[in-house]
């Protein structure tokens, strides 16, 4: 009887779960699909601010040595022309 009680109990419990599991309809595949591109933008959005930061970096810092080195070569000028001049 206990046996019977038991395979009873999940045959109810299988045929609930599968009433109650019903597919995702058209209507909830389309709201899925415009939270994943909205979850991509925000992604996309955050990679190219992280990129964007890298650029500006990388770029200050070979203006900075490209400055300092045309001063360099400047000075090394002046002086070879103030050589001359003596």
């Amino acid at each position: 009887m206990k046996k019977i009680s038991t395979i009873l109990l999940i045959l109810t419990s299988s045929v609930a779960m599968a009433v109650f599991a019903q597919q995702q309809g058209a209507k909830d595949d389309i709201k899925d699909a415009g939270q994943d591109v909205k979850k991509a933008g925000v992604a996309t959005g955050k990679a190219t601010a992280k990129v964007a930061k890298k650029t500006a970096k990388t770029t200050k810092k070979a203006t900075k040595k490209a400055v300092h080195k045309s001063a360099d070569a400047v000075g090394d000028t002046a002086d070879k022309v103030s050589d001359k001049t003596k």
